[in-house]
C-alpha cells in the first residue's frame, strides 16, 4: 500500500485525511497522522468555550474517533528528510524513530507571533488552543475572586484590569465574550460592579477586524467603546514586566491578565525540515499545493505560502476558511497523483467573514452584504455550526446553546487545573519527596498544563 504521512492534525491534516478516507478504496493507502495532540480544535468556537457558552470538550474533535482507518501517532515531527523520504518522530516519552513515506502532507500549522517585549513571555497567554481558553476563563473568574477577597486597593485594581493585544478575530471575539461573562458574573460578586473593571484592547494599526471591511470595522469599534472597552488604536505594548503594562502612548498601569493575539507565524518545526521556505519561513508551494520541485510532498494552511490566484502576486491568508478548502483540493490532488492524473489549482471564492461581539451581538459581511447586531450573531452561530466536524459535535454544541437559554453561565474557577499535582506534592513533603524531583521518575503533564 502507498504510505501517506500527514504531519499535523489541525484543519488541513484532519480534513485531508477525512477526504482521503472517503475517496480511496480500502487497501490502496495507509494513512498516518503525526501530531502532538490526538485531537483537532475548532478555533472559531474558542471564545464561546472560554466564556462558558460551550463545554470545552465539545469544540475539539478526537482524531481516533473520526479517522478510524488512519494510524494516529502522538508526537512531534522533529525532522523531515525528503532525500530519504522519512520523517523523524519524537513521542512524548521514549526514543524517537523514523517513519517512511511515499507521499507527505506537511501541515504543522502556526503558533503565536511573539515579539521581544519584556515580561510578555512570563505574564502573557495566547488564544489558539482549548487549553489556553480554559486557562483564560479560570484566570478571569479567579481575578474576580481575588478582587472580592483582597483588602489592598492596588491588588484589587490590578485584578480587575484585563488587557488584550491584537485587534483581529481572536482578540476582539475573546475580549467581547469574556467581558460579557464577567459582567454577568458580577451578581455573584457583591462588591464588584461592571464599572470597576477595566478592559483594554491594544491594536498597532489604525483599525480593528480588517476582515469584515472598513465600514463594519468602524461600527465594531463604536460598539466596543460604547460597551466600556478602552480601545487603543495605533498603540503598541512596550513592556509587561511584573504585570506592569507600559504602552507607547505614554500610559502605564498594572494588569492581572494579559492576552496576546497579535498574529501568528509558521510553526518553528518548519525550520527543522529541508523543505524550501520563503522569507517568512513558510513552505513554498505551487497553486496545486505540492511543494516546489517535489511532486510527492504537499503543504497548505498557516505554514504554507499558497499563491492566491484571485489576487495575482499575493498569498492566501492564515484562516480556517482557506485551510478547509485547501485540504479538500490537496486530498483530490493526492488521489490524482496516485492515479497519475493531472492536478488542479487551488482557487477560492471569498464567501465573507463573521465575528461575534458577545451574547446576541455580532458583525458579518457575507458575499458583499453587511449585517450587524443580532442577525450577524445568528449567522455566525449557524455558519460555524454547519462547519463543525461530525454530527456528534454538532448535536453537543446545539445542546450547550439550548441549555444556556434556560440557565446562567457557570462561574466556577478551576484554577488548580494549572497545577494539578500541587496538593499531592504538598502532602508528600513530610516524607522528603519533592514531586517531579523523585529519582528515576518523571511524570508527563497533560496538554492543558504544557500549553500554559
Amino acid at each position: 500500500m502507498t504510505r501517506i504521512l500527514i504531519v499535523g492534525g489541525g484543519y488541513v491534516g484532519m480534513y485531508t485525511a477525512l477526504r482521503l478516507q472517503r475517496r480511496l478504496p480500502p487497501g490502496v493507502a495507509r494513512i498516518t497522522i503525526v501530531d502532538a495532540d490526538s485531537y483537532m480544535t475548532y478555533q472559531p468556537f474558542l471564545p464561546e468555550a472560554a466564556a462558558g457558552n460551550l463545554e470545552p470538550r465539545h469544540v475539539v474533535v478526537p482524531l481516533r474517533a473520526v479517522l478510524p482507518g488512519c494510524d494516529i501517532v502522538a508526537g512531534v515531527a522533529t525532522e523531515v528528510n525528503t532525500a530519504r523520504r522519512t520523517v523523524r518522530v519524537q513521542p512524548h516519552a521514549g526514543e524517537g524513530y523514523e517513519l517512511p513515506y511515499d507521499l507527505l502532507v506537511y501541515a504543522p500549522g502556526s503558533v503565536s507571533r511573539l515579539l521581544p517585549i519584556p515580561g510578555l513571555a512570563e505574564c502573557g497567554i495566547g488564544f489558539k488552543t482549548v487549553e489556553e481558553a480554559i486557562h483564560l476563563r479560570n484566570q478571569v473568574l479567579g481575578q474576580l475572586d481575588l478582587a472580592v477577597s483582597t483588602r489592598d486597593p492596588r491588588v484589587r485594581r490590578r485584578a480587575l484590569t484585563f488587557v488584550f493585544v491584537g485587534g483581529g478575530y481572536a482578540g476582539v471575539e475573546a475580549l467581547a465574550e469574556l467581558q460579557d461573562m464577567a459582567y454577568g458574573a458580577c451578581k455573584y460578586f457583591p462588591t464588584v460592579e461592571p464599572s470597576d473593571m477595566r478592559w483594554v484592547l491594544v491594536e498597532a494599526t489604525g483599525r480593528i477586524l480588517p476582515e469584515v471591511g472598513e465600514d463594519m470595522g468602524r461600527w465594531t469599534l463604536q460598539q466596543l467603546r460604547a460597551g466600556g472597552i478602552d480601545v487603543r488604536l495605533e498603540t503598541r505594548l512596550v513592556s509587561a514586566e511584573n504585570r506592569h503594562i507600559v504602552l507607547d502612548d505614554g500610559d502605564e498601569f498594572d494588569a492581572g491578565t494579559l492576552v496576546w493575539t497579535a498574529g501568528v507565524r509558521p510553526n518553528p518545526l518548519v525550520r527543522a525540515s529541508d523543505l524550501p521556505r520563503d522569507e517568512k519561513d513558510r513552505v513554498k508551494v505551487t497553486p496545486r499545493l505540492n511543494v516546489e520541485g517535489m511532486r510527492e510532498v504537499f503543504s497548505a494552511g498557516d505554514c504554507a505560502a499558497v499563491p492566491d490566484l484571485t489576487r495575482p502576486g499575493q498569498y492566501c491568508g492564515p484562516s480556517a476558511q482557506h485551510a478547509v478548502r485547501q485540504a479538500r483540493t490537496m486530498a483530490d490532488n493526492i488521489v490524482a497523483t496516485l492515479r497519475r492524473e493531472p492536478l488542479r489549482d487551488y482557487r477560492h471564492a471569498y464567501a465573507g467573514s463573521v465575528a461575534t461581539l458577545g451574547l446576541h451581538k455580532g458583525v458579518a459581511q457575507v458575499r458583499g452584504v453587511k449585517v450587524r447586531g443580532f442577525p450577524a450573531w445568528f449567522i455566525h452561530r449557524a455558519y460555524h455550526l454547519s462547519r463543525v466536524p461530525t454530527l456528534n459535535r454538532k448535536v453537543r454544541v446545539v445542546v450547550d446553546w439550548t441549555l444556556a437559554l434556560f440557565f446562567p453561565r457557570d462561574i466556577t474557577s478551576l484554577g488548580a487545573l494549572s497545577e494539578p499535582r500541587k496538593e499531592f506534592e504538598s502532602a508528600a513533603r513530610p516524607f522528603g519527596v519533592a514531586g517531579d524531583d523523585r529519582e528515576g521518575e518523571k511524570v508527563r503533564e497533560p496538554a492543558s498544563v504544557r500549553a500554559e
